[in-house]
C-alpha cells in the first residue's frame, strides 16, 4: 500500500514538473518528463508494483532466486570441467576406442598432415632483383629531398 502510495506521488510531482517545464515554453522536454512520470502510474495501475512487493518480502521468493544461483553456478561449473577435460562423454569414449583422428588446422578444409605427395610448381624463394636496382628508387627519393 506504501509502495502504490508513492509511486502515485512521484507521478503527479513529475506532471507537476512537466506542467511548468511547458509553461517555459519547453514542450518536448515536458513531453519527456510526463512520459517518465506516467511510468510508476502506470505500474500501479497493472499490479506490477503490488508483485513486486510481494516478492521482495517474501522468504520463500528469496529462497527461490538462491536455488536458481545454485543451479546456475552448478551448470556453469560443469560446463567448465567439460570444456576443460575435451569434449562430452561420447567424444571422450571415440577417443579411447581408438576412433581415428586427423590433425587438422582449425580454419583448413582438408587434413594438414598427410602422405606429402604434391610437389610445389613454384619456387621456393621467388627470384630476387639486383640491389642497385632496389637502391636506386631509395637514392632518387632522397636525393628530390635534398638529403
Amino acid at each position: 500500500m506504501i509502495a502504490e502510495t508513492v509511486c502515485s506521488a512521484v507521478a503527479a510531482a513529475g506532471l507537476g514538473i512537466a506542467a511548468v517545464t511547458a509553461y517555459r515554453k519547453r514542450f518536448l522536454a515536458a513531453t519527456r518528463i510526463a512520459a517518465y512520470s506516467l511510468v510508476p502510474l502506470g505500474l500501479v495501475m497493472t499490479g506490477v508494483v503490488e508483485w513486486l512487493a510481494d516478492t521482495a518480502f517474501s522468504p520463500t521468493a528469496w529462497a527461490g532466486f538462491g536455488v536458481l544461483g545454485v543451479a546456475w553456478v552448478l551448470f556453469a561449473s560443469s560446463r567448465a570441467v567439460e570444456r576443460r577435460r575435451g569434449g562430452t562423454r561420447k567424444e571422450r569414449k571415440e577417443t579411447k576406442a581408438g576412433a581415428p583422428r586427423e590433425a587438422v588446422a582449425p580454419a583448413a578444409s582438408a587434413p594438414s598432415l598427410g602422405a606429402g605427395s604434391r610437389q610445389s610448381t613454384r619456387p621456393a624463394t621467388p627470384p630476387r632483383a639486383e640491389a642497385s636496382e632496389d637502391f636506386s628508387d631509395i637514392e632518387a627519393i632522397l636525393k628530390k629531398h635534398g638529403i
